[in-house]
């Protein structure tokens, strides 16, 4: 099964965004409020290069960017491969 996380903020509308396309992909994910859990916002700093913003997306412990990035993925038909288990 493929690990999503997404740090997220629950009043942020890219977040919305973002989680909606994988709901519409059929993609479960974990998500990480920086809002509610403040020490993982440092954790998401680290792991996502110094980026500040939310969210911040990880496929198999792969950062693959924002929102934007990951509309672009899908835009490029990169996304489906992605979400797809490893064999």
């Amino acid at each position: 099964m493929t690990k999503i996380e997404v740090y997220s903020s629950m009043l942020c509308p890219f977040c919305y965004r973002a989680k909606k396309l994988l709901e519409q992909k059929g993609a479960q994910f974990t998500e990480i409020d920086v809002m509610l859990h403040p020490r993982r916002k440092a954790e998401m700093v680290a792991r996502s290069g110094g980026r500040t913003s939310v969210p911040q997306i990880f496929i198999d412990d792969r950062h693959v960017g924002g929102c934007d990035d990951l509309y672009a993925l899908e835009a490029g038909n990169k996304l489906e491969p992605l979400l797809q288990p490893a064999t």
